[in-house]
């Protein structure tokens, strides 16, 4: 079921892709969310064509998005959407590469399959809970490269002037990437090592990436240790550690050293 869920993950997700390059660069109408965060023409036009295009497919899965209301699954079923229509708005809105569609299917409160296309870049990151993850159909598998060598990290601005002075000697800084999911993504093939997510992020924002690096060899978790389950009333997230399993202890340790 997870592959067939795959499957419909990455034609509404191509589909979502053409949608938002109509808006791409061409000034869209913007508006502020609670928390002055954007959201524009693009994202709720993408947004409501997934809705439609995945309940035509599943329509008796669930619903969470960033854009409207959750909605549970019908009868007897206890699957769900979790979507983020357009992750990284303001890189969207700026013009830039760096933002992506994000979806995914959640059962018994994790991911079984997730999908992560970024248009721009022509990048598809995939995954099933019981296959290997892939991007652009090749697999990906993290390798322990970074044992033992300054760990290479996107941060937040936020996050990177709360480590203390001695971290510099511990990271090769690669540039922010607003796209939380794209970011993720990243991690998982192995472009950056890892990543500190700081604080207030939602379930959209990492349900689909958490299965990618998962299936890639990498995880991402609480700074206590423990994996994230998701559920049809998103929460927002304190600090979140990512990175393979040979560095994420290093990963973690520089998120404990961050300065209150």
């Amino acid at each position: 079921m997870a592959a067939d869920d795959l499957e419909v993950l990455s034609g509404a997700a191509k589909e979502a892709g053409r949608i938002a390059l109509r808006y791409f660069q061409q000034n869209p109408q913007v508006f502020w969310k609670e928390g002055n965060s954007p959201v524009s023409q693009a994202d709720l036009a993408v947004d409501g064509f997934l809705r439609d295009y995945l309940f035509s497919a599943r329509p008796r899965y669930g619903w969470v998005s960033e854009e409207t209301a959750s909605e549970p699954p019908s009868g007897s079923e206890n699957r769900f959407f979790i979507v983020d229509p357009i992750d990284g708005t303001r890189s969207f809105l700026r013009g830039e590469a760096t933002w992506c569609v994000a979806l995914a299917v959640v059962e018994n409160g994790r991911p079984t399959a997730g999908l992560i296309y970024a248009p721009i870049t022509g990048e598809v990151f995939a995954a099933t809970a019981d296959g290997q993850a892939t991007l652009n159909g090749a697999p990906l598998m993290l390798d322990d490269a970074a044992t033992g060598r300054r760990l290479r990290l996107s941060l937040p601005d936020r996050v990177r002037q709360r480590l203390p002075e001695s971290a510099a000697d511990l990271i090769d800084f690669a540039p922010p990437i607003p796209s939380l999911a794209y970011r993720l993504a990243l991690v998982a093939n192995g472009v950056i090592d890892g990543t500190i997510v700081q604080p207030r992020a939602n379930d959209w924002d990492i349900a689909a990436a958490d299965l990618i690096l998962e299936r890639a060899g990498g995880t991402l978790l609480t700074t206590t240790g423990a994996r994230h389950s998701y559920g049809l009333n998103p929460v927002r997230h304190n600090v979140l550690v990512a990175g393979g399993d040979k560095v994420l202890e290093r990963v973690r340790s520089l998120a404990d050293s961050l300065r209150n």
